[in-house]
């Protein structure tokens, strides 16, 4: 056997669990379980191509982790491991430094999350409402009288990023490219840089457009911003925020819709009422959050965390799910998390969801399934709940399709164009 020269100062990873390939097969319950009994609240991991890393999973070290930015950094050319990752490899389009928000840290973190918070905070919430229940209504005209759908492809997956693109500005003449091309970014194929470049340049566009000509929208409240971002942060930072945004907010819509066709406490609601979709929502976080786990934070120094002896310029990888599936805050026989909100879906701290994003996707998800729900009231599943699969995703917890029959109905009259 070759021996992985990546491991050397990694004692601790003798016996580094895979965290690739089959292993994300398995039930997430049972990998947390397994995991947590085997290794602990942080576990070795191996990522793609046999480099180390450690994986966060318990709910205090986690905590510990968001409350500690000056000592879990988001600057990614910190890693210690960089000369063994593949320069075409997926690690590679993971963590490469970019300079975005995403990896900014200290005053320059809250310098850019504050102008994007509060380019996000000038949207209505009621208008957003209706913008997404108009987006949600079109897309189900579409496919009304077929009978049948697949409520990811065609549902879930076009809504968050024409809602999105809207609120900056974006002219509808784009909305299709853009949905597009955003799909293309997230599904990581070979086609993935070309949609990218398509993106990076119509975002520019964009941004030129409004400082020509201002609207009332979230690219030309962030040029106003008093922050006064260079053209290129906030070029960059609008892209960012498009695609980061839509994976998350589809996979809450489509995993909700799943819960509430596969869980007998939902079929009342399908039948007649919206009273537990918020519950419904809420639940996902917990169990099956759409964003499973966030890339990472490197280590600025040498410290300790559940035990283990983590280097400098360490990656840990932030068990979100894991973390929410801790025994020591949601025992096994307490399954319904109610109207507990504690969970890690967005993060926490100085490096969470800048506010208001979680609100805004929650405004726009909750629209889309209670949308749905209004439009077609007898849809069901086309398959049964054991034939439905996730997509093979370290990070993220999405459905491959979501295919569902109902009584086909006619397009509403005077449909929105």
């Amino acid at each position: 056997m070759t021996e992985n020269a990546a491991l050397s100062g990694y004692p601790d990873h003798a016996r580094a669990v895979p965290l690739h390939g089959p292993a994300l097969d398995e039930d997430p319950d049972e990998l947390y379980q397994r995991l947590r009994r085997e290794h602990g609240t942080v576990v070795p991991v191996l990522l793609d191509d046999g480099v180390p890393a450690w994986f966060v999973i318990g709910y205090r070290e986690l905590h510990h982790i968001f409350g500690m930015p000056h000592l879990f950094g988001r600057d990614s050319r910190r890693w210690n491991v960089w000369e063994h990752v593949p320069a075409d490899g997926s690690l590679m389009a993971t963590f490469r430094w970019q300079p975005t928000v995403l990896f900014a840290e200290g005053a320059e973190r809250q310098r850019r999350t504050g102008a994007i918070g509060d380019a996000m905070d000038g949207v209505d919430r009621t208008e957003l409402a209706m913008l997404a229940e108009q987006v949600s209504d079109r897309l189900i005209d579409g496919f009304a009288g077929d009978g049948k759908a697949d409520l990811v492809a065609q549902y879930a997956r076009r809504i968050p990023a024409q809602v999105i693109a809207r609120l900056m500005g974006m002219p509808e003449a784009d909305m299709d490219d853009v949905v597009t091309n955003v799909n293309v970014v997230l599904d990581a194929t070979s086609e993935t840089f070309a949609a990218y470049t398509w993106l990076r340049d119509r975002m520019s566009t964009l941004m030129a457009a409004k400082r020509e000509v201002p609207g009332d929208d979230i690219a030309s409240r962030l040029i106003a911003h008093p922050a006064e971002l260079s053209d290129e942060e906030a070029d960059l930072d609008l892209g960012v925020m498009l695609v980061v945004a839509n994976t998350p907010t589809a996979g809450w819509i489509s995993n909700t819709l799943r819960l509430m066709l596969v869980n007998d406490r939902f079929s009342i609601t399908l039948q007649g009422g919206r009273s537990s979709v918020g519950q419904a929502m809420n639940e996902v976080l917990w169990r099956d959050p759409p964003l499973r786990t966030a890339p990472g934070r490197w280590a600025t120094q040498d410290c300790e965390l559940g035990g283990r002896r983590i280097r400098k310029g360490d990656l840990l990888v932030l068990g979100l799910a894991a973390a929410n599936a801790d025994p020591q805050v949601q025992p096994a026989d307490e399954y319904e998390p109610g109207a507990n909100r504690a969970h890690m879906s967005f993060g926490h701290g100085e490096y969470s969801c800048p506010y208001p994003a979680p609100e805004l996707g929650e405004v726009i998800a909750e629209a889309a399934v209670e949308v749905l729900l209004d439009r077609l009231p007898d849809v069901d599943l086309a398959v049964s709940p054991e034939a439905l699969r996730w997509r093979r995703s370290l990070w993220m917890r999405n459905l491959e399709t979501l295919p569902v029959v109902f009584s086909p109905t006619a397009p509403r009259p005077g449909s929105w164009d």
